[in-house]
């Protein structure tokens, strides 16, 4: 099918900050579902704060990934969050199954932060010339994730 929705940015433009948006979305989706798995495997003493902490953390992510898939689709970028391309493409760290003790389960989110933080700084350096509009969203984004990163890192001893 031909591409329905045009775009105000050139063709070059458009691959840099549609690149960007959907490494982004797939690095929330993969961040959003590793939360909500720690979410349903966590124990430990301090089960109830992390439990709803991991609440937070995949709804800011969640929220985010419609943001960032919602700006690809304004530049005439067809979003893919399928679950084989968010499988071959997210760059999180991962996590593992079953039962998991609460400071595992911190640390664990506090590395996926890390690495989807890390990407998303390259992609806002990648989009400062190409597409303000989108480094915007994605610094936007960052900052709440790195705010993030922050209060989950506070709760390692």
């Amino acid at each position: 099918m031909s591409n329905p929705i045009s775009s105000t940015l050139d063709a070059g433009q458009q691959k840099i900050a549609g690149d960007a948006l959907q490494g982004t979305v797939v690095d929330l989706i993969d961040l959003s579902l590793i939360a909500k798995q720690a979410h349903w495997n966590v124990i430990g003493r301090n089960f109830r704060s992390v439990h709803l902490g991991l609440d937070e953390l995949v709804a800011a992510a969640r929220d985010f990934t419609d943001e960032a898939a919602e700006r690809a689709t304004a530049i005439g970028v067809s979003p893919d969050g399928r679950a084989a391309t968010v499988s071959a493409s997210a760059g999180t760290k991962g996590f593992g199954e079953g039962w998991t003790k609460d400071e595992q389960v911190t640390a664990a989110i506090v590395d996926n932060l890390a690495a989807v933080i890390d990407r998303l700084r390259a992609r806002i350096a990648d989009t400062e010339a190409a597409d303000p509009v989108t480094q915007d969203l994605l610094i936007s984004i960052t900052a709440r994730l790195e705010q993030l990163h922050w209060m989950w890192q506070a709760q390692i001893d």
